[in-house]
């Protein structure tokens, strides 16, 4: 099938026709997958516009739900590969999608698939493979860090999630949502909002307004460290209490015993005591983490 002919094909993110689908299929919400379904056609072009598609690059989607976003994809994608958890919509994708070729379906959760297995099912599964979808809400987080932290190079994400949690992954330090998410997505991906999607194009609507961010795998790490796992721990411990102190903190990580040793780091690593951790840039975060090598046991 041609694009052209592609295109001719009626929309399924519409609100008639996303209200027919659901009704004839007997379709229930399930709070727990937090379903949520676009019909705005222009959210949907926008999205992928932002993830500059083509006909050589592979697509993950994740939740794609009755396939409102998933069309869109189908269109500009070499093939496009959708993880969908709720059994009871795959017949719904199987009617909605029927008519594309490039389609990959699977009924199993993200999080628990060996997904360097499926991904070799691809056609051409050495294509860039970019991640564009509208992630459940209640699971964002862990989902899109357990991607970002497989060994899968993807080259992209563009990603639909709550504004606030948008908000915190691309902030910048000394602002209220830089935090622990905000590093640990930019330690490996350039992030950024693209824009703003308002909770009255989504059937049922949510409580709060989503945003599209879109994130790209930097060629290594933001700054080398000598251990990756040991600073994750200190930034973590960093954050536990948002309004301590990074040597309280430290201290509540490492006990207080251990307070003249902190200091002693702190003062190595020329960052004060007294600072508190959103005030600390990524580079900053490495080298205090190098500092406090002393400390692992």
């Amino acid at each position: 099938m041609t694009k052209t002919e592609k295109t001719e094909i009626s929309r399924i993110a519409n609100v008639i026709r996303t209200q027919d689908i659901l009704r004839r299929h007997d379709f229930n919400f399930k709070k727990k997958f937090g379903q949520n379904f676009l019909t705005d056609h222009n959210i949907l072009t926008k999205i992928t516009a932002t993830a500059e598609l083509s006909d050589a690059v592979n697509v993950i989607e994740i939740g794609p739900g009755i396939g409102s976003l998933t069309q869109y994809l189908l269109e500009e994608a070499a093939e496009v590969m959708a993880f969908e958890i709720d059994k009871t919509l795959i017949p719904i994708l199987d009617e909605t999608l029927a008519e594309y070729d490039n389609f990959i379906l699977v009924n199993t959760d993200i999080l628990k698939v060996d997904l360097a297995a499926e991904i070799a099912k691809f056609k051409n599964p050495n294509l860039p493979i970019k991640v564009v979808a509208n992630l459940p809400y209640y699971i964002t987080t862990p989902i899109l860090m357990h991607l970002i932290e497989s060994k899968i190079p993807f080259a992209e994400f563009v990603v639909m999630m709550q504004k606030e949690v948008a908000d915190r992954i691309a902030a910048n330090p000394k602002t209220k949502a830089y935090g622990s998410l905000s590093i640990a997505v930019q330690y490996y991906m350039e992030a950024q909002v693209a824009f703003i999607v308002p909770r009255t194009v989504f059937i049922p609507a949510p409580n709060v307004d989503s945003a599209i961010l879109k994130m790209t795998r930097r060629e290594k790490p933001l700054v080398e460290v000598e251990d990756e796992t040991w600073f994750f721990k200190i930034m973590h411990a960093g954050f536990v209490h948002r309004r301590k102190t990074l040597l309280n903190n430290m201290q509540a990580e490492f006990g207080k015993d251990a307070k003249s040793e902190i200091e002693k780091c702190l003062t190595q690593a020329e960052i004060s005591p007294s600072v508190r951790a959103e005030a600390l840039s990524i580079p900053e975060f490495a080298h205090l983490a190098d500092a406090l090598m002393p400390l692992k046991k």
